[in-house]
């Protein structure tokens, strides 16, 4: 009977990719693991560095465990380890997408020396006076004057956009882009049902709100596609 291999090694463009068996103990996989690489270490002796990801499939890896399998690679002269990946995520990171994800409804003003900060999207029920700051990790929508400061995609998100009933701010930010006064501020007059969005040229545009139906259509797909 055919044994079973617990552990794949394949060679890519970029090195190699070990994907790891997840029915199998852990001792298990530590000893073919080992086995495998000291043999491919035999084959590829005279090759410079090499890089290698790791696939532990829906095996849950513990820090311990991950620190383990990275040491016994990093034992092998030639290897670098690039990446441990698994399908499994812990509660705290279901929760932390979850939360990236969820829509924050707050009713009330923001004034000055005020900050509201929430990890996902934003959608205050009220104004952002002069020196008040909102913050998302996602978009910001504000029914009502944005007069302060609002800043979109604070977790890395470029795709983030701001949209306000009234938009004066004295300043837009998303992600790491940043507009400022005069480009947002202009004059005085009020400007309403508008958004900001960052374009290709990396740089903060402002324009009517029904843009974002065809440069950002996801904000408006329902479950299911529709």
């Amino acid at each position: 009977m055919k044994k079973t291999q617990n552990v794949l090694i394949k060679g890519t463009k970029d090195g190699l990719t070990l994907h790891l068996d997840d029915m199998c103990s852990y001792e298990e996989l530590k000893r073919e693991l080992n086995e495998k690489l000291t043999e491919n270490q035999r084959v590829n002796n005279e090759h410079p560095l090499i890089s290698v990801s790791v696939k532990a499939g829906n095996r849950y890896l513990t820090d311990e465990q991950k620190e383990e399998i990275k040491t016994l690679i990093r034992q092998k002269k030639n290897l670098v380890v690039e990446s441990i990946e698994s399908n499994v995520l812990t509660k705290l990171e279901a929760k932390q997408i979850m939360e990236e994800h969820e829509i924050v409804s707050v009713a009330r003003i923001v004034r000055s020396g005020q900050v509201l900060e929430v990890p996902g999207d934003l959608l205050l029920i009220g104004d952002v006076n002069p020196g008040g700051k909102v913050v998302a990790g996602g978009n910001v929508f504000v029914m009502g004057a944005l007069k302060g400061i609002a800043h979109a995609g604070a977790n890395g998100n470029s795709n983030a956009i701001i949209s306000a009933s009234i938009m004066m701010p004295t300043q837009l930010r998303i992600n790491e882009a940043i507009s400022r006064s005069p480009d947002v501020h202009g004059n005085e007059e009020r400007r309403e049902m508008e958004c900001a969005y960052i374009d290709e040229n990396e740089q903060i545009i402002i324009d009517r709100l029904q843009v974002l139906m065809h440069l950002r259509p996801n904000l408006t797909r329902l479950e299911g596609g529709f």
